[in-house]
């Protein structure tokens, strides 16, 4: 013994796996361990059924729990029954029949959906998984994806009555209507169209981009215009990086809350600078006290100096600053 089921039911052989002895010719059973050449026909000694066996030790529902010389057997026995057995060829044709309509991949997805994947097909899954190169497992999956969308929005373009699903969302728009009540009509999530339209209709996407600028920037575009800047990154850059005004300042400018402009430098990947216009204003005093001395700033000025060995004091007497003020900035080079 092994383990134990949840309910308390003893097994011998590894869950998801039908174990087989080298020679192939037999299997174990999971309840007692024995070896048999099927245990189909052993389930009846514990009193268990195929079903309840497969589905409690994660066996895929087609396996016939027999070991590979039995099965080849069984399968020699069948080829021979094909050539006398009209019974036999009567049920492979309409087999075959029903092979070539697509009705047993109907069948099977139908059988399949919302059963747990059996432990057995996982196992063997992840074994075929490990033989194919990441690279050409994301590149499947890619093709798969873009497959899927051109299929449902070619689906819903014929449902409507367009030749392409850009001239479906081009009318809609056009009546005024968003992506989400666009998508909703075309009984898809209410966000699938804003994700996939890049993808399905770029040129459209980068259109809307350009007509409809994102909430926030309007309300400050009116600012940016009226100070000479096409668009309101540009005007953000320019007020907060090069002309040091703070993020209070700036929206007092263009009468919005300071959140507001934070959240449009944010997204213009512009980083929120504490202070700007003090840093700014002590960074020119700073390079102002140092030019004297032949030094770009005070930091570099007492971290040359203090190299040489010179005390706080003797650089005090030298540059008329206070010692405080030299060591401040001396710190602040050093963090």
């Amino acid at each position: 013994m092994i383990g134990h089921l949840d309910d308390g039911t003893p097994f011998h052989a590894p869950v998801g796996v039908m174990l087989s002895d080298g020679d192939g010719e037999r299997v174990c059973c999971h309840l007692c361990g024995r070896w048999y050449l099927s245990v189909a026909s052993h389930l009846r000694v514990h009193g268990w059924t195929k079903a309840a066996y497969i589905a409690a030790f994660g066996l895929e529902v087609g396996n016939p729990l027999a070991g590979r010389r039995t099965r080849q057997r069984r399968a020699e026995a069948l080829r021979a029954r094909q050539h006398r057995d009209p019974a036999v060829q009567r049920a492979q044709a309409a087999a075959r029949v029903r092979a070539r309509s697509g009705a047993l991949t109907v069948a099977a997805a139908e059988a399949a959906r919302g059963r747990p994947h059996p432990q057995e097909r996982l196992v063997k899954t992840l074994a075929a998984l490990s033989a194919i190169r990441p690279a050409a497992r994301a590149e499947g999956n890619r093709q798969r994806s873009e497959q899927h969308l051109s299929d449902v929005s070619a689906k819903v373009a014929a449902q409507f009555g367009f030749e392409s699903f850009a001239g479906y969302v081009r009318d809609r728009l056009a009546s005024g209507r968003s992506l989400a009540a666009i998508s909703r009509e075309a009984g898809l999530h209410k966000d699938w169209l804003s994700r996939h339209l890049p993808a399905i209709a770029p040129d459209l996407a980068a259109q809307r981009t350009r007509i409809r600028a994102h909430p926030g920037d309007a309300r400050l575009l009116p600012a940016a215009r009226s100070a000479g800047h096409a668009d309101v990154g540009a005007y953000l850059r320019h007020r907060h990086l090069r002309q040091h005004r703070t993020v209070a300042a700036i929206a007092a400018e263009a009468g919005v809350t300071r959140w507001s402009v934070l959240a449009a430098m944010e997204r213009h990947g512009i980083a929120a600078v504490p202070h700007a216009t003090k840093r700014h204003r002590a960074a020119s005093r700073s390079s102002s006290a140092a030019a004297p001395l032949g030094f770009t700033s005070v930091a570099a000025y007492a971290a040359h100096r203090r190299a040489e060995g010179a005390t706080w004091r003797a650089l005090a007497a030298e540059s008329g600053l206070p010692e405080s003020t030299l060591q401040r900035h001396a710190a602040g080079r050093n963090a």
